[in-house]
This record gives C-alpha cells, structure tokens and sequence, in this order.
C-alpha cells in the first residue's frame, strides 16, 4: 500500500521539477501590449479584441498564436534576447531567439521565423 501512494506523490514532485526547469525567470517591469492585450493579462479575457498582443514574462499571447520563453532573457544594448518556441494554429512549432527591442513607444518584436509585431507599451 505504502508504494502505490509513494508512486503518485513522486509523479507530482517530478512534474513539478521539471515544470520549474522550463520556467524562465522574471525580467520584465510588467506587461505590454495593445488594448485587448492589456486586458488580457489583467484578467485572461481579451474582451471583443480578435487582434490582441500581450508581452510578459512567460511569453507572448495573440489573437493568432503563442511563444513560451523556454530560458532566462539576455540583455542587449537596447532589450532582450530569449529562446522561444512559437505555436500557432495549422503551423510548425517554430523554436528560436525572440527579440525584444525597448524604445520610447514600448517594445518591438522579432519572433523565431521572423514576424515581427509592435512596438507595444507597458500596460497600465
């Protein structure tokens, strides 16, 4: 009896792990985004917006796809570098470098296949 609880329990632990180990670590002042965006990630519903952008820490949200940052952000001279993968419906997974280029309107960015969305500013 003692092994069949202790197999669930260490299941969770390695889940858990490993989730951690996917994470990437904080490096953004907050979110940004456009309108939709922005309520997006106060409350995980873009309203009626079918064109929303959100940009945090975890990754990037559209109306059209997503990218999870799959490791710590690199500072350069003017944002970020940060490995992603992209997903999006009726396409390839596509995994690189997304870049985050900060200017005075709010971040611009450069996804692994080369779209390119923004800049958007920091939600408020």
């Amino acid at each position: 009896m003692k092994n069949a609880l202790l197999a669930p329990s260490l299941a969770l632990i390695l889940g858990l792990i490993a989730t951690a180990a996917n994470a990437a670590d904080p490096f953004l002042d907050g979110a940004y985004g456009n309108k939709g965006g922005c309520l997006f990630a106060k409350t995980g519903d873009p309203g009626d917006d079918d064109t929303f952008f959100t940009l945090d820490d975890d990754g990037i949200t559209t109306s059209e796809m997503t990218c999870d940052f799959t490791a710590n952000a690199t500072k350069t001279a003017n944002g970020y570098s940060v490995p992603a993968q992209c997903d999006a419906d009726g396409e390839d997974t596509k995994r690189g470098t997304a870049t985050l280029a900060l200017s005075d309107k709010g971040y611009a960015i450069t996804l692994p296949g080369g779209k390119t969305w923004g800049p958007y500013p920091k939600c408020q």
